[in-house]
């Protein structure tokens, strides 16, 4: 049975903050609060294998034509199955929808992102990220993230 992709869940909260905390304490990832996952919930996406949230990834809005693909991770034991590829394309789906033409990410899988049609670029060309979320980061000085753009037609 393959896995599926839907939108999150209040019951997705607590493997989604999990799954978060895993990623954010190997410094990977930014931490996410029960509460603020629970605030941001109708961002989020989610694999689902069997009935167990495998996956998941969020689209938060930047600007008026831009949005960053942020928290995305999938469960070891679970990776490479195509299922961060199923995530980044429904996430991707849904910015179109919302007639935002531009998609960004920072990571450091930046081969996996150039897999799925992106691009990389410097960060220094988003202000909106920076005046975001990186003046709460830790690493803001010495950010080792890779960005990376999809221009979406």
């Amino acid at each position: 049975m393959p896995a599926i992709c839907r939108k999150a869940v209040p019951e997705d909260v607590e493997p989604l903050y999990e799954m978060i905390q895993n990623y954010a304490q190997r410094g990977i990832m930014l931490p996410r609060s029960r509460k603020i996952l629970l605030q941001q919930l109708d961002q989020f996406v989610v694999a689902e294998l069997e009935g167990e949230v495998i996956g998941c990834g969020s689209l938060c809005r930047l600007g008026s034509d831009l949005v960053e693909i942020r928290s995305l991770g999938i469960l070891e034991g679970y990776k490479g199955m195509g299922i961060g590829s199923m995530l980044v394309n429904r996430l991707t789906e849904e910015a179109m929808v919302q007639e935002i033409p531009k998609i960004m990410a920072l990571t450091y899988e930046a081969s996996f992102f150039q897999k799925n049609g992106f691009a990389i670029v410097d960060k220094e060309i988003f202000p909106e990220k920076v005046w975001t979320d990186c003046i709460h980061c830790s690493k803001q000085d010495c950010c080792d993230e890779i960005a990376v753009l999809k221009i979406l037609n």
